[in-house]
């Protein structure tokens, strides 16, 4: 083959593998994914082809392939690449001040995160570098059955997305974490009582969280705000007083993305 149509030969590739990513992150059955089948009859790429593509891609974390259903959606990996734009994103941008504020109150540090299929991902963090500083980063992801955050979000979540969820073995992360998944749905039904969630070393032995849900101008749950320390300084007591604020945070960003849940605050 000569070096031209090697070129080619490369550039036809990259084309159709843009096109898989295209048609992931377009079609409205994400965050489930698409099925093979699916993929290559939206793609026109024939099957054979769409797997080959796609390896490299899952690599990168680019798209990701659910172990049980096969199915493939975007990975984490694309809010790397689209670190650039994350900058401006309305969540972000509507969060930030809050986020801030939160941190200041509570001396401890602040997450906002999305989720991504079963896992959440770390979207932003706002860190009291005078505390105790914590391993978490932008970009990384956590199960959501065992996070906070990602029981603030499963507890607003369609009964399709939390079904989707605990579909799979809930895998002790510690001892605390919660692995039945009929509890779990307990814990969900609390945390809708309450207006915010714990994660009470369930992800990690010797640190606290709680969070609270953000939604948008439909009142979709399309995020969540965590506030996370040391059990040495988010004691049980703490655990009490920072979630309600945690709570009033989530709808003041949520007041700001055009939900009407806001209007609890004037009540």
């Amino acid at each position: 083959m000569t070096e031209i149509a090697e070129q080619r030969n490369s550039s036809s590739s990259l084309r159709k593998a843009l096109r898989l990513l295209s048609v992931i992150s377009e079609n409205p059955a994400v965050p489930e994914g698409l099925a093979l089948t699916e993929l290559a009859k939206i793609s026109g790429i024939n099957k054979s082809t769409v797997l080959r593509l796609v390896s490299p891609l899952i690599d990168e974390n680019l798209i990701d392939r659910d172990r049980v259903s096969g199915k493939f959606r975007l990975g984490f990996g694309s809010l790397r690449l689209g670190q650039s734009y994350l900058d401006s994103l309305d969540l972000r941008s509507a969060a930030n001040e809050e986020l801030r504020a939160l941190m200041r109150e509570t001396a401890n540090t602040v997450h906002l995160v999305i989720l991504s299929g079963h896992d959440v991902v770390y979207v932003d963090k706002v860190e009291d570098e005078a505390t105790v500083r914590m391993a978490s980063r932008v970009g990384a992801t956590m199960p959501a059955y065992c996070t906070a955050v990602g029981k603030a979000i499963m507890a607003y979540s369609s009964e399709e997305v939390v079904s989707s969820i605990l579909s799979v073995p809930l895998r002790a992360i510690t001892p605390k974490t919660i692995t039945d998944p009929a509890a779990l749905r307990l814990e969900l039904a609390a945390v809708r009582r309450r207006g915010y969630s714990i994660d009470d070393r369930e992800n990690e032995p010797e640190v606290r969280c709680v969070a609270a849900p953000i939604f948008n101008h439909d009142d979709v749950v399309v995020a969540a705000l965590s506030v996370s320390s040391l059990t040495s300084r988010m004691t049980p007591a703490k655990v009490r007083e920072v979630g309600p604020m945690a709570a009033v945070v989530g709808l003041r960003i949520s007041a700001k993305l055009g939900s009407r849940r806001a209007a609890a605050l004037t009540k």
